[in-house]
Formats: structure tokens, C-alpha cells, sequence
């Protein structure tokens, strides 16, 4: 049995304008300790899709599926007293920006106990001894020294250490990580990273990494899923995806990659993330697509199998080829 299900996932906002779909229909399969990453521009519904999962999205949110299940349990019909003794504890997320993800009115110390607090059974003195080990683990010099400390007097490397520290506390089975190096610096970064996947192999947790960094998902990841507008356009492992991707979309961002830049001028991918009020009738990549047909206009592409996987696209490359396209097809 896997231990994350998700199947045809949507999650629509409620607008003056009416409704904005923000993750449309998205499918993803996670089993014990696997390494997954998610990826994308901004816009494209990562967060929102693994928020949904946390049962963190706001009143404003509608939330469909057909399947939505951790570790066999029912995450759309679960009590919603179930469903918090899975968060936090089972289930756990390092959001966005350290910096404001920390309460600037606690300590450190008070933080991180209240998460054991409402799902460990140990006393005062035992939840004190668990968080100097946290922090010990994460790699923060003189742990009992920062118990007192609030977060705007740490970096933040350390506030990111600080909650990751939080979301492993409990000893969760999958741990969602959202950016977690965003404003970080390069050699701060990869320490992050390589402390993560330290964690993840130490303890055998599943990890979801949320990133727009495809240098960070080749570093990291076992399977990589490709979102777009709110769509999942392509799955693959890591290592296939980068040798042969079969949507433009994913093309276009690995060409972006500085190290694959074959010209003085670094490639780019025209256009924005369509919002609200300018989504095409058809493929949604189609106006920033230069395999883009009259069909790929007007008509929403299928999920068609192109070599290793499944891609949302009329015309799937292979080997860089378009599958079908009448003037650059194989």
C-alpha cells in the first residue's frame, strides 16, 4: 500500500470573479522513504496541492478528490480531531521563509516544545532533553544555549535548521518540504539540503520536495512531478527526466539551466503562468510553446505515454522529437 495517495486532486478559490482553480485534477503516488520533488514556476499550485494534503488551505477553498488517503486512512472524510493528530506528527511541512514561519514572540525553546507537547506523552524535563537532541541534529552549536533565544536574534540558516528540528520532532513518516532553501545563500543551501536527505535516509521518512530549482531536484530527488498552471504535465524519475523530457514545459526548463546554455544568452520561456482571467481554451502551455498547433490552441491536450512516462501533451517528445507534430515530429 502506498503511503501517500492522491488522485484527480482540485482545489478551487473562491474570488469576487468566481472561482480560480488552482490544482487541477493532480495524481501522485508516494510510498515509505521515497524521494519525490515537485517542480515548477510560481503560479503553477505546489504549494497548494501539498496544503491541501495538510488540511491547511483557508475557508475561501474548495477541496475535491478521488482518492486523497495517508497510510490507508481517508484524508477527505477523517474527523477533523483524527486528521490533527496525523499533522504534526505523522504528516509535517517546513514552509517558506524561516524568518516568518517562526512565531517572533516565543522562544525557540517554548516552539518547539508545544508540538511535543500535543503529541509526545513526555514530561517537562523529557520534551527539554528531545529538543537539545534536535537541535544537536540539525546541526546547531550549543543547543541548550538557544532554548532562550527568540528568532530574530538567529540567521536564517538557523531559523531553517530551527524548523526543520520542529517538523521531524515527532518522528513523521513523510515530511513536505516547501522551498526550504528560498532566501538562503549557496553554501547555506546545500548544507540544508544535505541535511534533509541525512534525515530522510537516518529515519526512513518520505520527503516532498517543493522547488523551481531543477539543479536542487537533481541532487536530491528519486522522481521528480513536472506542475504547470495548476496541472501535473509530466512524471519521471530524475534521472530520465533530464535525459529525455516529453513535455516542452519540462524541456524549456531544463535548457534554462545555466550549465546546459549553449549560447552567450542564457534561454528563457516567454510569457507568465496564465492566472484567473487569461487561461487559454486549450493547452495551457500553448501560448508560451513553440510547438504550439491550431489543436494545442482550442483543444486540452490528453495524457498520452510517450517513452518512460505520461505526458499532458498533443504532441510528447521523444528523444526531442514531437511525437506527431506535423512539422517537428520524430
Amino acid at each position: 500500500m502506498a503511503l501517500l495517495e492522491i488522485e484527480n486532486l482540485t482545489v478551487e478559490f473562491q474570488t469576487a470573479h468566481g472561482r480560480f482553480r488552482a490544482v487541477d485534477n493532480v495524481s501522485l503516488g508516494l510510498d515509505a522513504g521515497d524521494v519525490l520533488a515537485i517542480v515548477g514556476e510560481s503560479g503553477s499550485g505546489k504549494s497548494v496541492a501539498m496544503l491541501a494534503v495538510m488540511g491547511l488551505l483557508p475557508w475561501t477553498a474548495v477541496v475535491t478528490a478521488e482518492r486523497l488517503q495517508f497510510d490507508g486512512r481517508d484524508l477527505m472524510s477523517i474527523e477533523a480531531g483524527e486528521r490533527r493528530k496525523i499533522i504534526g506528527k505523522e504528516i509535517t511541512m517546513i514552509f517558506q521563509e524561516p524568518m516568518s514561519s517562526l512565531n517572533p514572540c516565543f522562544t525557540i525553546g517554548f516552539q518547539l516544545a508545544e508540538a511535543l507537547k500535543v503529541h509526545t506523552d513526555l514530561n517537562k524535563a523529557g520534551r527539554r532533553a528531545r529538543i537539545i537532541e534536535l537541535l544537536h541534529q540539525v546541526g546547531i552549536p550549543a543547543p541548550e544555549g538557544r532554548l532562550t533565544s527568540f528568532p530574530h536574534q538567529l540567521s536564517g540558516g538557523m531559523c531553517q535548521r530551527v524548523m526543520i528540528a520542529m517538523a521531524i520532532s515527532c518522528s513523521p513518516t513523510l515530511l513536505i518540504a516547501d522551498e526550504p532553501t528560498t532566501a538562503l545563500d549557496v553554501t547555506i543551501q546545500a548544507q540544508i539540503l544535505d541535511l534533509l536527505l541525512k534525515l530522510q535516509q537516518d529515519q526512513g521518512m518520505a520527503l516532498v520536495l517543493i522547488t523551481h530549482d531543477m539543479g536542487v531536484v537533481s541532487e536530491t530527488a528519486q522522481r521528480v512531478s513536472v506542475q504547470y498552471a495548476g496541472q501535473k504535465v509530466e512524471e519521471q524519475p530524475v534521472d530520465q527526466l533530464f535525459a529525455d523530457p516529453h513535455h516542452p514545459y519540462t524541456a524549456a526548463l531544463l535548457a534554462a539551466l545555466p550549465e546546459r546554455a549553449t549560447d552567450r544568452h542564457l534561454p528563457s520561456i516567454p510569457g507568465v503562468v496564465p492566472g484567473q482571467f487569461d487561461r487559454p481554451p486549450g493547452c495551457l502551455f500553448s501560448p508560451r510553446c513553440e510547438l504550439a498547433t491550431e489543436l494545442c490552441h482550442t483543444t486540452q491536450p490528453p495524457r498520452q505515454p510517450a517513452a518512460r512516462g505520461l505526458a499532458l501533451c498533443h504532441y510528447p517528445l521523444v528523444d526531442g522529437h514531437a511525437v506527431g507534430h506535423p512539422g517537428k515530429g520524430a
